[in-house]
């Protein structure tokens, strides 16, 4: 019986995709205690960058969300690993990290951030209210326009 996050993934039309595996020397999640850090994640779907670029200066503000959203997924498929299958022991969102792809005269990078904030409340509700960091790069891993990471207390 697929639990209450699962549940609600299913009502908002998200299937997690399997945890994408490290591209480098780390590995994509650390568990201290009840904390889960994972490492920052890009917009993959289907194992390629579905959005690249700057937003900005070629992606839209739109697209940028979306890309925040779909890292913000590809975090909850890699806190599903970390939990062994069972979101249902996520407790709290406790941090979110956005890294924004932008020119320098950029100044919208938290209003792209919510793509990523805004599924991490309409997921877990106030457990998915978190404190956040965003800030504008001039480039990221293979031209990702956008990347997230978080840390999340579990039970």
């Amino acid at each position: 019986m697929a639990g209450r996050i699962e549940a609600k993934l299913a009502e908002l039309g998200i299937v997690l995709p399997a945890p994408a595996a490290p591209v480098a020397n780390y590995i994509p999640f650390t568990i201290s205690g009840s904390l889960v850090v994972v490492s920052g994640q890009i917009p993959l779907k289907e194992g390629r960058i579905a959005y690249t670029g700057k937003v900005g200066a070629g992606v839209s503000m739109e697209d940028g969300q979306a890309a925040a959203r779909l890292c913000f997924v590809n975090l909850v498929a890699q806190v599903k690993a970390a939990c062994g299958g069972d979101l249902d022991r996520v407790r709290r969102v406790l941090r979110l990290g956005g890294f924004i792809a932008a020119p320098p005269d950029f100044t919208q990078h938290a209003v792209v951030m919510n793509g990523a904030s805004d599924l991490a409340v309409a997921l877990f509700g106030d457990a998915g209210r978190h404190a956040r960091t965003t800030i504008g790069v001039p480039s990221l891993p293979g031209d990702a326009a956008v990347e997230v990471e978080g840390m999340f207390e579990i039970g």
